[in-house]
């Protein structure tokens, strides 16, 4: 979905969020609002899993076009830039995807659909490389996107104003296809 779709569904969006991250509840409206500022960015799109067994939004992801003017675009190429030089950012940060949100309800967790939002809200995209942040510590969720190919690119890295760590990771465009979907001696890693 684009945009507009986006912003009819956000306050779904937001509880999934919410249930998923369990964050302080004086921090809602100003996700609330970065949610409704990241549909204005270019190329915007989310996608939802649907549970079929209560027809309720199980998950969703969405991300956009990456590009200067950006906050975490800025900041984080820019931290890469001083770790890795110029080149290096600019291989990963000069096209890119950049998924902004990854949520799945907990009772819909282990099932696969995180693997697969992210495969749909990568496919076809015409950008060379997706890029993400993620706590930097052995979650579930970063196990599912190494499993998916993304690679760290930088770890230990705090935003400004923050104090947790997390890790900057990135995959090259179009992803691996699935491990259970790959066949014998074709679609290997090189």
């Amino acid at each position: 979905m684009g945009p507009d779709e986006f912003k009819a569904v956000l306050d779904t969006v937001l509880e999934i969020y919410t249930v998923a991250m369990r964050p302080p509840s004086d921090q809602l409206a100003g996700r609330m609002a970065i949610m409704r500022n990241h549909a204005t960015y270019p190329d915007f799109t989310c996608v939802l899993a649907e549970n079929t067994q209560t027809s309720e939004i199980a998950g969703f992801a969405y991300g956009f076009h990456g590009g200067q003017g950006q906050w975490w675009h800025d900041v984080v190429r820019g931290a890469l830039q001083d770790r890795a030089g110029p080149v290096v950012a600019e291989d990963w940060f000069g096209d890119a995807l950049e998924i902004a949100e990854v949520h799945v309800r907990p009772e819909c967790q282990g099932r696969g659909i995180g693997r697969r939002l992210i495969h749909a809200l990568c496919e076809g995209r015409p950008e060379r490389t997706a890029v993400l942040s993620t706590h930097d510590a052995p979650t579930a969720a970063r196990h599912l996107y190494r499993e998916v190919g993304f690679t760290d690119l930088m770890t230990r890295f705090v935003f400004p104003g923050g104090y947790e760590e997390y890790a900057i990771a990135g995959v090259r465009l179009p992803l691996p296809a699935p491990a259970r979907e790959r066949r014998p001696g074709r679609d290997r890693e090189h």
